[in-house]
Formats: structure tokens, sequence, C-alpha cells
């Protein structure tokens, strides 16, 4: 395949697309690294749970933040150096972190990490939809898929390994040398090859995006901490919301909006976003929760518990190629399909768990979810930007993995809140501990099942809602015709022309 950049020099795709999905592989990756860290930090700085939390809850609001202002980066700066740059932000950050000695340092880190990742992960995706024709878009998001899907799940794993072993600094330091041959090979092999088109920035955009967004990630990420009764969460989500609604009249009305969110007018871009979504929801859902249930019900180490569901992350990386080859021949109405019925299939044995239940059947289960997920996650963000037109990809990229960091934090508060109330709300009696140790042991274990119980509920009911959407998807692969949105204009130009005629 031939693919020519901006200046109609030839692009060495291969290299090039590996450059991209390492690069993006070890930023993601960095999203979930320390989940199995928090204890081993909290010690080493004499922090709280409360505050070592902000070395996730800071991360995903900077990161949620920068998302949306990928589609006007992408337009305004040449995609080489856009690469290079974000790439040289989070080694910066990584480096930072791997040479902290107070929390607050290792916290400023993680922010700046969080500036790069915000920008890699859509750029991965609007270069790999540009240089690939639409026929065979499947078989590219797939391979990028690998590392959206991947690095996540096997986080807590290679975590929990590394801290045994060597010490939380090892989890930046390991990272460090291969971000450094990334941003080496992209001085040889990234191309500028997507349009620049010059925007000029709108400041109030931006700062509605940055407030909006970051408001409602941050009342989302407390409430595991704080509960859904507290002010500061409400305040939070009650901001976010508002300043949100703002950002969207505003950008309706603008004649170059900062993220063109028309993209909502396509029919197939909707559906594929909100399904695409649902599946990482209940993915990340149950990411979140099995290792609490089998560290708490089974005493598994971080590690342990990070091997069991090791198997599922392997499998989503050996078939979200083929699924994406798959897509290409049959489109995504089919794969949706089964692979939403798999996921929800797949949840309901996780709601009638017990604490002798073992721990192989833990893990087939997953795996059996992971295909699931590798039948939906890249098919259906393909058949959402292909249904969009040129200028409208990098706006659908940014609107899409917008939806997704929004839905996931909303996915973890939900799950959190529901296994942490249905657990204080079966438990027994304090004044049972005193008075009958045993049994007060025994009404705790089975009061925290209750709450995985419920919350693995949840999970299913998001799979289920979108197996039942996934019929409504288009029949083939195909780009819409629902509606062009390049065409529809803002409500002034339209004014101005029917004015000039």
């Amino acid at each position: 395949m031939q693919v020519r950049d901006n200046n109609g020099r030839s692009v060495n795709v291969p290299m090039l697309v590996a450059t991209l999905i390492t690069g993006v592989f070890i930023t993601v990756l960095n999203q979930t690294i320390l989940a199995t860290a928090f204890p081993t930090l909290m010690k080493a700085f004499n922090i709280s749970t409360a505050t070592v939390q902000w070395l996730t809850t800071g991360f995903l609001m900077v990161n949620g933040i920068m998302i949306p202002v990928s589609a006007y980066l992408s337009a305004k700066v040449p995609t080489k150096w856009l690469y290079i740059s974000a790439m040289s932000v989070f080694e910066l950050g990584t480096v930072i972190a791997f040479l902290a000695n107070s929390f607050p340092m290792l916290l400023v880190a993680r922010l700046v990490q969080a500036l790069g990742v915000g920008i890699t992960m859509p750029l991965l995706q609007n270069i790999m939809l540009s240089i690939f024709p639409m026929n065979k878009r499947g078989t590219a998001m797939g391979l990028a898929g690998i590392a959206i899907g991947v690095a996540p799940a096997i986080g807590p794993t290679l975590a929990g390994f590394v801290i045994d072993h060597f010490g939380w600094r090892t989890l930046f330091g390991m990272i460090i040398p291969v971000a450094a041959l990334v941003l080496i090979a992209s001085f040889f092999f990234m191309r500028n090859v997507l349009p620049n088109t010059d925007p000029s920035i709108d400041i109030l955009s931006l700062l509605e995006s940055t407030v909006g967004f970051g408001a409602l990630l941050y009342g989302f990420s407390e409430v595991g901490n704080k509960g859904w009764g507290d002010p500061i969460v409400l305040g939070s989500i009650a901001l976010g919301v508002i300043v949100i609604g703002l950002f969207g009249r505003r950008q309706l009305h603008l004649k170059n909006p900062f993220v063109q969110i028309r993209v909502f007018a396509n029919r197939t871009f909707t559906l594929s976003t909100i399904l695409g979504s649902i599946a990482n929801m209940a993915m990340v859902g149950a990411e979140m929760v099995i290792p609490l249930y089998l560290q708490i019900i089974h005493g598994k180490s971080a590690l342990e518990s990070g091997l069991t569901l090791l198997p599922g992350a392997l499998l989503i990386a050996i078939m979200s190629p083929v699924t994406g080859a798959v897509f290409d021949r049959i489109g995504a109405r089919r794969l949706a399909q089964l692979g939403l019925f798999l996921l929800a299939i797949a949840t309901v044995p996780y709601a009638f768990i017990t604490a002798t239940t073992p721990s192989i059947y833990i893990t087939v289960i997953y795996a059996v979810r992971m295909f699931g997920v590798s039948m939906v996650m890249m098919p259906l963000t393909t058949n959402g930007m292909n249904a969009l037109s040129g200028e409208m990809i990098r706006h659908g990229t940014a609107v899409n993995n917008t939806v997704r960091q929004v839905a996931t934090s909303m996915t973890t508060a939900i799950m959190v809140s529901v296994l942490t109330n249905v657990t204080n709300s079966t438990k027994p009696a304090a004044s049972l501990l005193k008075s009958d140790p045993l049994a007060y042991k025994n009404g705790f274990f089975s009061a925290t099942l209750n709450g995985y119980h419920a919350a693995f509920w949840i999970a299913t009911g998001f799979s289920a809602v979108g197996w039942l959407l996934a019929f409504f998807l288009n029949k083939k692969q195909q780009q819409s015709k629902d509606v062009d949105v390049q065409k529809i204009t803002s409500p002034d130009k339209d004014k101005k022309e029917a004015a000039a005629q």
C-alpha cells in the first residue's frame, strides 16, 4: 500500500504504525499501572487513601480535558511535530515521576504525563483512519486496539510484579527508555499525514471545555470516597453538566467550532459511539471489581489477582486484529450483536460468585467477556468513523474518546457506590463483633459478596442494553448517508448566505 504525506513523500507505513502503537501502548499502560501501587505509595509518602487516589483522579481529569483539545491541535500542528511534542511531554512527566521525592512532585509528574496521553490516543486513531482506505480500516483499527485495549488490562498485573520485585520507581523507570526509543523513531518514520487548516482557537470554548469536563470527571471520581450525597460531588457534577451544556450550545453557533458536535447528527456515528462506550463501561467495571473480590474474599496478592485476568488481556490482543479484519468483510452489526451478547451472558455468572468460587472459573469467564469486547470496541469505533467524511473524522475521534472517558468515570463511580452501599446496608451490626466475632466475620463476608453481586448485575445491565441497541446498527459497512455533517453550517452562516441571496 503506497501512502504519501502532505508533501508528496512516500511513507513507511509499517514503521509509522509500529511507532504509533508502541508509543500509545506505553502511554495508555500508564493509566492503570499505579492501581496496585497505592498501598506502597501511601507508606512511602505517609499519605491517606483519599490523597493517593489523586494520582489517578488528577491524571484522568487532565487526560479528559486534553482529548477535546486534540481536535484543534491535530488541525493546527503538523502531525509529526504534534506526536513528537506529545511524546516528549509524556517522557518529561515520566522522568519527573521516577525522580520524585515527595507526593506533590509525583502528582505534578502524573498531570504532565496526562497532557501527552490526552493527545496521543486520539492522534493514533486519526492517523490510522487517514492512511488506510475504508475497506482496510477495520484491520488497521484492530491493530490500534492492541494498544488501547490491552495496555489498561495488563497494567495491574505488570505493576504487581514490578512492585513485588523492584519497587515503585521502576514502574516509571522501565517506561523511560521505551518512550525515548519511540521519540527517536518518530523523527525518522512519523510523517505529516493529517491535513492542516490553521484554525483559530476560541478561548471561551477552551475554558468551557476545560472547566466542564474537568468538573464532571472530578465529581464522578470522588463518588467512591465521598458518596453521592456529598455537596462537593453533586456540585462538581452539576457544574460540569451546566458548563458542558454551554460549551455545546456555543459550538453549534460558531462558524469554526472548537469541537464539531454536529457529528452526533449522524445516526451511525452516534449509535456506534454509544455502543462502544457501553462495552467499555462493562469491561472497566469488571476490571475494577474482580481484583477487589480476589484480594478481599480469596486473599490473593495484587500480582495473583492480576495474573487471573491476564489470559483475558492476551485474548483481546490476539483477537483485536482478527475482529478488525472480520469487520472489513461483514461490517459491525453482527460482530456487535454477538460480542455484546457474550459480554452480557458471561457477566451473569459473576453475580452468583461465592467465597469458594474457583479462580480458574473467574479466569475463564473473564476471557469469554474479553472475547466479546474484542468484537465490539475497535470495530464499532471504526464503524462510527467510517460514517464521517474527511475533516469530520478528527472531530469524531475527539468526541468518541471524550464520551468514552466520561462513561468510564461514570461506571467507576456507579460500581463503587453500588458495591459500597449494598455492603454497608447488609453487613451485621457492629455490636456483634464483640459478642460473636466469628459470626460477625461470616456476616461481613456475606455482605461484601452481596455488594459484588449487585455491582455485577449493573455490569450485566450495561451489556444487555448494548446488545439490544446493536440490532439498530447499520447492516453494511459503508459511509453513512444519514447526514453529511460537513454540509451542515452554523446558523450564523446560514443567515449570511440567505441575506446574500
